[in-house]
C-alpha cells in the first residue's frame, strides 16, 4: 500500500509541474484577444484563457509545494507521460468549452486531437471563430509536435528523472540522440524545430498568406498536426483566389516532409552531411514509399481522367503529391477530399496503407513508423530465406550496417499485433454505434491511432458520432501518439507499485 502511495505522489507531483507549464501556454492567446480586440465584444473570450491558465498554474504550484520530490523510476516516468497528456487535454479543453459552448466531451476530443497532432476535428465554421480560439487550437499542435515532455525538460532539466521522462516519450524504438547529454539533445531538437518554423512562416508570408494564417499554419505544419483556421484547409487559398496559392502548396509540401523526417537526419544535414538523406535505411524506404504511392495514384488518375489528365498534368501531380505526403507524414492537410471523386478506389485503399506506415522515427509524425515497417519487411525476407537456406545458415536483419536485436524485433512484432487489434476493436465499435460499415468504419480508427486526421467518415457526421465512438477515438489518439505502452500501463496494478 505504501508503494502505491509513493508512486502516486511522485507521479502527481511531476504532472503538476507539467500543468505549471501548460498555464503559461494558456495565457499566450490572451495577446491575440487584445491584438484583435475580441475583449470588446465579450470578456468571456478573455476569461476563457485567463481562468484555465490560472487554474493550471495553481494546480502545478500546489503539487510542487505539498508533494515530496522523488526521483522517478522508468515505470513512473511512463505513467507521468500518459497522465500528463491526459491532464493537458482535460484542462486545455476549457477555452473551447467556455467560448464555443460545445459539450465537454467534444472539447476534450478536439484538444486531444490537437496535443497528439492527430487533426481529426469536431468543429465546423472555423472561418467565423474567434482568432484567439483558432490560435490556441493551432498552438496545441505545435506544443505536441515534439512532445509536451520534451518542452518541459527543455525549460527545466530534471536530472536522472529527466532522462527517464525523455525516454518515456521517445521510447518508440532505439532512438539515437544527435549528441551526448540530454540538455544538448533538447537544445538541438527545439533549435531545429524553431528554425524550420520561422523559415516556413516567413515563406508563407512572402507568398501572400496573412500573418495570422501563416503563424497558425506553421504551428500545425512542422508538428504534422493538420489543423487549419479554415474549413477548406489548404484548399481555402485557391478557393479564395490567392495569387500564389500554388507556391503556398509547394511550400507546405516541403514543410510536411521536414516534419515527417527524423530530426537526427536534419541535424546531420544542417552540419553539411548531405549523404545522410540517402545513406539511411529508413529514409530510403520512406522516399521510396512516397514515390511509389504517387506513381500508382497518378497512374490510376490517368486511366480514369483521359485527355483531361494530360491537359492539367501539373495540377494532377501537385494534388496527388500533396495528398500522399500529407497522409504519409500524418499531417492531414487537404487540397482535395480523399473520399471525393478525384481519387479512385485504389488511391483510397493506399491511403489506409499510408496511415499505418506513417512517418519516420524521431519525427513529429505518427503512424507505425517507416523504420518498423522496414524491419517487418526484412523479417519476412529472412523467413523466406530460411526456407531455402541450410539449417546452420546465419541470417540477421541489418539496419544501417548493424544487426537488429531479437528483443527489438519482438517489440516491433508485438506493437504491430497490438496496432492491428486496436484497429479492429475501433472499427467494430464505430460500426456498432454508428451504422457505418466497411471502409468508413475502419478508417476512423485508422485516422485516430495513426494520428492522421482525414478519414472516410464525412466531416459533417463526426460531431454527431456516438459518445462511445468519440471516447474510443480519444483513447486511440493518445495510444497512437505515445505508442500504446504508456497508456496500457495506467491499467496495471503492478505499475502503480513500482
Amino acid at each position: 500500500m505504501r508503494n502505491h502511495w509513493h508512486t502516486f505522489q511522485a507521479v502527481l507531483r511531476k504532472v503538476g509541474s507539467l500543468l505549471f507549464v501548460l498555464g503559461g501556454f494558456l495565457l499566450l492567446p490572451i495577446a491575440v484577444v487584445f491584438i484583435y480586440g475580441e475583449y470588446r465584444s465579450s470578456l468571456l473570450t478573455l476569461a476563457a484563457f485567463a481562468g484555465p491558465g490560472t487554474l493550471s498554474i495553481l494546480l502545478g504550484a500546489i503539487s510542487r509545494r505539498y508533494l515530496p520530490r522523488r526521483e522517478l523510476s522508468k515505470i513512473q516516468a511512463l505513467l507521468v507521460c500518459s497522465l500528463g497528456w491526459i491532464a493537458y487535454s482535460i484542462i486545455g479543453a476549457l477555452p473551447f468549452l467556455i467560448t464555443l459552448k460545445v459539450s465537454y466531451l467534444n472539447a476534450v476530443f478536439e484538444t486531444m486531437s490537437g496535443f497528439t497532432t492527430t487533426g481529426i476535428t469536431i468543429f465546423s465554421g472555423l472561418d467565423g471563430m474567434p482568432k484567439s480560439i483558432l490560435f490556441w487550437r493551432s498552438l496545441t499542435q505545435w506544443v505536441g509536435g515534439l512532445g509536451i515532455l520534451t518542452f518541459f525538460l527543455a525549460v527545466s532539466f530534471q536530472g536522472e528523472s529527466g532522462y527517464r521522462l525523455f525516454g518515456a516519450e521517445s521510447h518508440k524504438i532505439e532512438y539515437k540522440r544527435p549528441v551526448p547529454g540530454l540538455a544538448n539533445t533538447l537544445k538541438i531538437l527545439w533549435g531545429i524545430y524553431l528554425l524550420f518554423s520561422s523559415l516556413i512562416c516567413l515563406g508563407l508570408i512572402i507568398f501572400g498568406m496573412p500573418i495570422f494564417d501563416s503563424v497558425c499554419q506553421t504551428f500545425t505544419l512542422l508538428s504534422t498536426g493538420g489543423f487549419s483556421p479554415h474549413d477548406a484547409s489548404i484548399g481555402y487559398y485557391q478557393q479564395a483566389g490567392f495569387p500564389h496559392f500554388i507556391a503556398i502548396e509547394y511550400l507546405i509540401i516541403l514543410g510536411m516532409i521536414l516534419g515527417g523526417t527524423n530530426f537526427l537526419i536534419h541535424y546531420r544535414f544542417l552540419r553539411g552531411k548531405i549523404s545522410s538523406l540517402f545513406d539511411n535505411t529508413e529514409m530510403r524506404y520512406w522516399l521510396g514509399f512516397i514515390v511509389l504511392f504517387i506513381v500508382i495514384i497518378l497512374a490510376e488518375r490517368g486511366m480514369r481522367g483521359g485527355a483531361d489528365f494530360w491537359d492539367k498534368f501539373e495540377t494532377n501531380v501537385r494534388a496527388v503529391a500533396f495528398q500522399v505526403i500529407s497522409i504519409i507524414t500524418t499531417t492531414g492537410f487537404a487540397t482535395r477530399n480523399i473520399a471525393g471523386p478525384f481519387f479512385g478506389p485504389v488511391a483510397r485503399q493506399l491511403f489506409l496503407v499510408m496511415m499505418v506506415i506513417g512517418a519516420c522515427v524521431g519525427s513529429t509524425g505518427g503512424g507505425f513508423k517507416v523504420l518498423r515497417t522496414a524491419i517487418m519487411i526484412k523479417a519476412v525476407r529472412r523467413e523466406v530465406f530460411r526456407f531455402r537456406a541450410p539449417r546452420n545458415a546465419v541470417s540477421s536483419i541489418i539496419i544501417d550496417g548493424k544487426p537488429v536485436s531479437t528483443d527489438e524485433i519482438r517489440r516491433v512484432s508485438a506493437l504491430f499485433f497490438t496496432w492491428i487489434g486496436l484497429l479492429a476493436v475501433g472499427g467494430i465499435i464505430t460500426a456498432a454505434f454508428s451504422g457505418l460499415s466497411g471502409l468508413p468504419a475502419l478508417s476512423g480508427m485508422f485516422s485516430a491511432l495513426g494520428n492522421i486526421g482525414p478519414c472516410y467518415i464525412p466531416a459533417a457526421e463526426i460531431p454527431q458520432l456516438h459518445p462511445m465512438i468519440k471516447i474510443t477515438y480519444i483513447f486511440g489518439m493518445l495510444a497512437g501518439r505515445l505508442e500504446i505502452l504508456p497508456v496500457l500501463l495506467l491499467f496495471s496494478r503492478r505499475a502503480w507499485r513500482s
